[in-house]
């Protein structure tokens, strides 16, 4: 062996060692893709969702990370529209290399990324965890394999409410609803609802997506109330929502106003109570909201006092997201993606253990009865790609949506 060649050769094995110590003194983090709506009228929803997961991961940063890697969300705004959500989830897969997509918010953009997600699996494995969406599509064929959930979906949430209204004596339900698939696949929950107790829907109103507080739903109002029912079920965001309920009830329309979780329960309350202030006018002791979480004020569950632990530390909004926004102490949308990253860390964990080889999906599929702190385990398998199906449901009291265990309330 010559002495050049012996000279390249040392250089290499030197190269080479220098390179193993840097990775191991600095091992590369597990990179989590989320696209979502951090501005707009429905901004509170991903910067919320991100916050509670934020206040999470922070948590295990600190205590050095998963096995020595650090967890990181990398985020792309939006807007709740379903382009910059398609261009953003090809940015996240093609350049930042995400280790997998996670927190999406809204059914009008993860069903429209899901053709995208299923294309990019023909190459190499991708999936969404934990979509802040109860829609149906990433629940079924064709999309099923590509999407974990953990919420229950907006079928069952429609399903109880209406059947506790059903049980209390009312049967006359309206719904209000966004015109668009998310809005859509409620409405769907709550004719499929009602056709088992031989009932329609007695009448219905849409916005369009992206609807302010500002905007007038006194033409949804007055559609509504030509069915006259005695409860409506709106599915919608915050804003819009909020809009719609001041109409109503400024419009002399009384009966409960029910929502679903994906609306925000905080923000909306926020906007209502704002109105309280001005006018005196009682806009919020009839609303009912469904949620796919357990109350943030139950102390008694372990996740809850940790979540309250995390979110003192009032983990901000994304960098260049936070002009304009007010943060929530608590919500329920902030628990949801504080409990997404918990059950997202156990993942991760075990996607490091010699026996998943870094396989993201099989590590998942291996998720048996895992307690969360909140009452109800975890559990994946093949063909079960939802980790609950337990539905809450909350009144307002006191400034603040609290669980609701009685309808005699409202019996007719």
């Amino acid at each position: 062996m010559n002495k050049a060649l012996s000279s390249l050769i040392i250089s290499l094995l030197t190269l080479t060692l220098f390179c193993a110590t840097a990775t191991a003194d600095n091992p590369k983090p597990f990179l989590l893709g989320m696209s979502a709506a951090f501005t707009g009228p429905s901004k509170g929803l991903g910067i919320e969702l991100y916050r509670g997961s934020k206040a999470y991961f922070d948590q295990i940063n600190a205590r050095g990370g998963i096995n020595g890697r650090r967890v990181v969300i990398k985020v792309m705004d939006d807007g709740y529209n379903p382009e910059p959500a398609i261009r953003n989830t090809i940015k996240l897969v093609e350049n930042e290399k995400v280790d997998c997509l996670f927190n999406y918010v809204g059914t009008p953009t993860v069903t429209r990324v899901l053709p995208v997600i299923k294309h990019f699996n023909s190459k190499k494995p991708e999936f969404l965890f934990f979509p802040f969406t109860g829609a149906q599509p990433q629940r079924e064929f064709p999309y099923e394999d590509y999407v974990f959930n953990l919420r229950a979906s907006y079928r069952q949430e429609t399903w109880g409410l209406v059947h506790n209204l059903y049980m209390v004596g009312r049967t006359r339900i309206a719904v209000f609803y966004q015109a668009d698939a998310y809005g859509r696949s409620g409405w769907d929950g709550v004719r499929k609802a009602l056709a088992e107790m031989d009932l329609s829907i007695v009448s219905e109103a849409t916005y369009r997506r992206g609807a302010s507080f500002t905007d007038s739903m006194k033409e949804q109002v007055e559609i509504l109330k030509r069915g006259k029912p005695d409860a409506i079920i709106a599915v919608g965001a915050y804003e819009a929502c909020a809009a719609f309920i001041r109409d109503a009830r400024d419009a002399g329309v009384e009966i409960p106003i029910c929502n679903l979780s994906f609306v925000g329960s905080e923000n909306m309350l926020d906007l209502l109570y704002g109105l309280e202030n001005e006018n005196g006018k009682d806009y919020t002791s009839e609303l009912i909201n469904s949620q796919t979480v357990p109350s943030y004020e139950d102390t008694r569950l372990e996740a809850v006092r940790e979540y309250r632990n995390a979110m003192a530390q009032n983990p901000p909004p994304p960098e260049g997201f936070s002009k304009g926004y007010q943060t929530q102490e608590y919500s329920f949308i902030s628990f949801e993606g504080f409990l997404n990253a918990k059950v997202m860390a156990h993942i991760l964990e075990r996607m490091t253990l010699p026996h998943y080889q870094n396989n993201i999906y099989a590590a998942t599929l291996s998720i048996r009865n895992l307690d969360i702190g909140i009452g109800n385990d975890i559990s994946f398998g093949r063909g079960k790609h939802q980790g609950l199906d337990e539905v809450y449901y909350t009144k307002v009291s006191d400034g603040k949506f609290v669980p609701l265990t009685d309808w005699k309330r409202w019996s007719k």
